[in-house]
């Protein structure tokens, strides 16, 4: 049928239909067991894994639907890009888990605070793409631009120490939050904001949104500019970007407890930068296929994740 309109509509049905039931309905289940387990006690990592399956099942599905509707080129376009914004977001979720901790956040407020910025990221990602999209297909020597960007945000995180505690009072995002209103940092509810005399404060639930939208606003000038070394097909490049980022918060409860042992995945990311980054540079002289691409982004995540797992087993403390 070949009918991209009709691809929207599913594609919005998939995103509408999931973000109903998991925000809607999980989130009722998650309530009711909470009464009965400790009060700052994680979801389940059953729940989380469940989740983190029906999201990348779905995923599947509508890359089958692509596949029989769209062709194999798509398909391939499609996964590339789901699997570039994938591998990226992880290390995303190393800057949650200093937010969280930096702001003392316990886990049952946590899910809340993703939630609310899992929504904010899909608004912000789509102007984006579409902006990015229609700067490449206007004047394509932004190709050049955003490839070199890309080799100079690998060769920022080869250089970038270990955070070990995020400064709240010298974050450029709470340090503009502050010009609008109080902050109250001694949290006691899911509330973003409270009243206390008469003045509205913003808790530390807003200031963790706060920083979580502005650290992703930040992620996604990385990301986006990748996954349009992919492909600038719009469709492509909106679908793969929101269905990678839709499963991050149940992916984030459960990897949170073992994310310290992902030891080479940050060298991992920065060779798939560098690697983008270049494609896009030579892409007038050599022109390297998606499926190429698809396999070296595999293959550098399967490598970084095999040496990640043996280190592991050697050292489990």
């Amino acid at each position: 049928m070949n009918d991209v309109y009709l691809l929207w509509v599913i594609f919005s049905l998939f995103v509408g239909v999931s973000l109903a039931v998991d925000l809607g309905v999980f989130s009722k289940l998650r309530r009711k067991k909470q009464e009965t387990q400790h009060k700052d006690q994680a979801p389940p990592i059953k729940t989380a894994l469940m989740w983190t399956i029906v999201w990348i099942s779905l995923a599947g599905i509508f890359a089958g639907i692509i596949y029989f509707d769209m062709g194999p080129e798509k398909l391939t376009e499609f996964v590339t890009g789901y699997a570039l914004e994938k591998s990226l977001s992880v290390d995303n979720m190393f800057v949650f888990l200093l937010i969280f901790s930096s702001l003392n956040i316990p886990h049952k407020f946590q899910h809340k605070v993703l939630s609310m910025g899992i929504l904010g990221a899909i608004a912000m990602r789509v102007p984006l793409i579409l902006v990015g999209v229609t700067l490449l297909e206007k004047f394509h020597w932004m190709i050049y631009l955003f490839g070199g960007f890309l080799i100079l945000t690998a060769i920022r995180m080869l250089l970038q120490r270990k955070e070990k505690k995020i400064e709240i009072e010298k974050n450029i995002a709470i340090r503009v939050l502050k010009k609008f209103m109080p902050v109250d940092f001694e949290l006691k509810d899911t509330k973003f904001f409270v009243r206390k005399n008469g003045t509205l404060y913003a808790t530390t639930l807003i200031v963790a949104l706060v920083i979580i939208e502005f650290t992703d606003l930040l992620f996604a000038l990385d990301s986006i500019p990748a996954v349009l070394a992919i492909t600038t097909d719009p469709f492509i490049v909106i679908t793969s970007n929101i269905f990678a980022i839709l499963g991050l918060r149940s992916l984030y409860f459960l990897l949170a407890g073992v994310m310290e042992k992902f030891y080479y995945l940050k060298p991992g990311l920065i060779a798939i930068l560098m690697f983008i980054g270049i494609k896009m540079m030579v892409s007038e002289i050599i022109e390297i296929p998606t499926p190429v691409s698809l396999g070296v982004v595999l293959g550098i995540l399967g490598f970084v994740l095999a040496l990640s797992f043996v280190r592991a087993r050697k050292h489990p403390a």
